[in-house]
């Protein structure tokens, strides 16, 4: 008869390497579970990718229509640094929030003070590319439609005045700056980029805006629902 022998050293040896191999795996997990617990949530709308310009919500007015604040709301979209997006409803519908700030040269400007005038106000800073781009074209719409009572101005956020004006003069601008030295204006009118447009109309109401860079189509849309009556053109 065969007998059977008890070897103490290999089961010993099988069991440690059972161990070691489970001991391991137990590592893995607790490092996958660590790694999930501490990764930053995402945002739901992180992989939508906003236009570089103004995008505006379905059923938002076309040319030569007025926003109407019962129905839906005008928004744009703006990446944040971590990539997320960062909405806005222009305050379209809602009477325009205040500006009163120092005129670039001297003076004030209150936009209280030019209520039944239809005004483009622009958001901006000396060192946006953009706003470069943009203030020609300003310039050439303040001056072909003066006669039909628009005032633009342009809000500079953050800036020392001999930085704008050696700015204002390399652009050309016709029409007034104001310097929003302390941010406060663009606090209270929600810029969440810049430049932002807004467009109000001589009532006081904001009626359109738009943020980054806009071309002269989209400087038409907002400058038709405060100028009623009057063709605007590229």
């Amino acid at each position: 008869m065969r007998r059977s022998y008890w070897y103490p050293a290999a089961v010993g040896t099988r069991l440690s390497i059972v161990a070691g191999l489970l001991s391991g795996g137990l590592v893995a997990v607790l490092i996958l579970a660590g790694v999930l617990a501490f990764a930053p949530e995402r945002s739901p709308v992180a992989d939508a990718r906003p236009s570089p310009t103004a995008s505006l919500a379905p059923g938002s007015p076309g040319p030569g229509d007025s926003a109407d604040p019962a129905g839906s709301p005008l928004t744009s979209a703006s990446p944040a640094p971590d990539g997320t997006l960062i909405t806005t409803n222009f305050h379209v519908g809602e009477p325009a929030p205040p500006i009163s700030v120092p005129q670039l040269g001297g003076g004030h400007i209150d936009l209280e003070a030019l209520r039944g005038k239809p005004v483009w106000i622009n958001l901006m800073a000396t060192w946006c590319p953009s706003c470069r781009e943009e203030f020609p074209l300003m310039s050439g719409f303040a001056v072909r439609y003066a006669s039909s009572g628009l005032v633009i101005l342009a809000i500079d956020v953050r800036e020392d005045e001999g930085t704008v004006a050696s700015f204002v003069n390399e652009v050309g601008a016709t029409f007034p700056i104001g310097l929003d030295e302390d941010g406060a204006v663009a606090t209270a009118w929600d810029a969440i980029a810049l430049p932002m447009h807004f467009w109000v109309d001589a009532e006081g109401i904001v009626r359109y805006g738009a943020v980054g860079g806009i071309g002269p189509d989209e400087m038409v849309r907002g400058l038709r629902t405060i100028l009623p009556g009057v063709e605007v053109t590229p």
